[in-house]
């Protein structure tokens, strides 16, 4: 769908119902003018992408730009939430490099159950001014955008979401896959260069993505647009609310896309067990021997003409990375068993929850989050180093309205042609990240910071920064 000034676009969120494999009743799902997900939304660097979203749910919607540079007032967070019944318009000036995007629910304590049900959409920034950088762009046929979730479904086929126990200490997450709301896809593409458009849609799971017969291909995007060059690779890790852009040469025939499963880090067996007992399996059903599981299968259509054969050595009109030199320092602390410290223990705050008086059991720098709060104030225009640091289990990192430069993750320096713009960062101990401000953000509608564990965020992993 083509975002422009003129008719722009309307997104109803709504519920609906959809069959998610032969056999399954007809599961009850969130959609954005769809029975589930929304449709792919395209607009162009230099334009005003005109959006009108209107709710028609019984709850509230917040939806939330992921990755695009706008002002706060703009960028959907939780205090822009449309009431049930009611609508607004965003007008979304466009000025910054191509990329695949996404946007999705951020409804304060909401989020999780929110995307989980389907209220998620790709967002594609286009550059006509740019380049050409050689790669394969002829969207639904050698330029496929692929959101990769997991989900659990009942006997019947209904979805099952649970955000208490364990699921809230790991996140939700599924034993079946999804492929833009298919169970384990078959696409047909030409047989040559195909640009794959990965999105890490899930709640909580790690991909760790490879293909079945053990071909490499080559990563040419990341989260904030272009790599300066193509980069070889055989394996590629997306954490929640990461994106990748891959090329994969299919000129000696399909496969499938697989990826390994190592998603108990913080409880281990323990947390595998409780996972089943609670209704959310840590690992896939598909599971394909002790290498992987099933993502999706590739087959070459002979009908089908590849338009590149060759990728080029450089990409042009990625972004170069420079950035000004920090004018501040800030140390951002992701924790977990926040308030658990007195009555009750480790357990008992993981099956109170959410709710009442209760914070919740995550927090940042020792603040769950609070919507009336404000916990950074930065200066419009300058540019600080972030030092981000968990408490023991991997957290996806989240900045609004902004993409970073890594500079080093886990005790290893990072290279930025390697990994380009960011706005999600996996940290499983400590990273450093130049964050820049270029888009405003008052009181009202401050940026967010958080934990892309959805059920982390729903819990407390946030905060709330101004920009001035």
């Amino acid at each position: 769908m083509d975002l422009d000034q003129g008719a722009g676009a309307t997104l109803e969120t709504r519920a609906g119902s959809h069959a998610f494999y032969e056999g399954a009743s007809a599961a009850t799902t969130l959609g954005y003018g769809q029975n589930y997900l929304g449709p792919i939304l395209r607009a162009r660097r230099g334009g005003t992408a005109r959006v009108s979203l209107a709710n028609r749910l019984d709850a509230p919607v917040a939806t939330h730009w992921h990755g695009l540079h706008i002002p706060g007032s703009m960028d959907g967070g939780p205090q822009m939430a449309v009431a049930p019944g009611a609508g607004l318009t965003r007008e979304l000036e466009i000025d910054q490099p191509a990329g695949t995007y996404w946007y999705h629910s951020h409804t304060h304590g909401l989020t999780a159950e929110q995307v989980y049900q389907g209220l998620a959409g790709f967002f594609l920034i286009e550059d006509p001014e740019a380049p050409d950088p050689g790669l394969p762009d002829e969207l639904g046929v050698d330029d496929l955008p692929l959101a990769v979730q997991d989900r659990n479904f009942s006997p019947e086929g209904h979805l099952r979401y649970s955000s208490g126990g364990m699921m809230m200490m790991n996140g939700m997450k599924g034993d079946a896959i999804l492929v833009n709301g298919a169970l384990r896809p078959v696409a047909s593409v030409p047989g040559g260069l195909v640009r794959l458009r990965l999105l890490n849609g899930s709640n909580a799971r790690i991909y760790h993505f490879f293909f079945e017969d053990g071909r490499g291909f080559h990563q040419v995007a990341s989260d904030g647009g272009l790599l300066q060059a193509p980069v070889a690779m055989e394996r590629l890790t997306l954490a929640p609310g990461e994106r990748a852009e891959i090329v994969v040469d299919f000129s000696t025939g399909g496969t499938r896309l697989l990826s390994a499963d190592d998603n108990n880090a913080m409880m281990g067996m323990m947390g595998g067990m409780m996972s089943r007992i609670m209704g959310g399996g840590s690992s896939p059903d598909n599971i394909r021997g002790a290498d992987g599981f099933e993502i999706m299968s590739f087959e070459v259509d002979p009908a089908r003409r590849a338009a590149r054969t060759s990728l080029p050595a450089t990409l042009p009109g990625a972004p170069n990375g420079e950035m000004a030199e920090p004018v501040a320092r800030r140390r951002i602390s992701l924790e977990m068993m926040h308030g658990m410290r007195g009555g009750g223990g480790m357990m008992g705050g993981m099956m109170g929850g959410r709710g009442g008086d209760s914070p919740g059991p995550f927090s940042i720098n020792g603040k769950p989050y609070d919507m009336g709060r404000i916990d950074v104030a930065a200066k419009l225009g300058t540019t600080e180093l972030w030092e981000v640091v968990t408490d023991g289990m991997a957290h996806p990192f989240h900045v609004h309205g902004t993409s970073f430069k890594v500079l080093n993750v886990d005790g290893r320096a990072m290279d930025f042609a390697t990994t380009g713009l960011k706005d999600v960062v996996l940290v499983r101990e400590r990273a450093e990240i130049l964050v820049p401000f270029n888009r405003p953000a008052d009181r009202q509608t401050p940026f967010m910071f958080h934990c892309h564990i959805l059920e982390h965020e729903d819990n407390g992993m946030m905060g709330q920064m101004t920009v001035s």
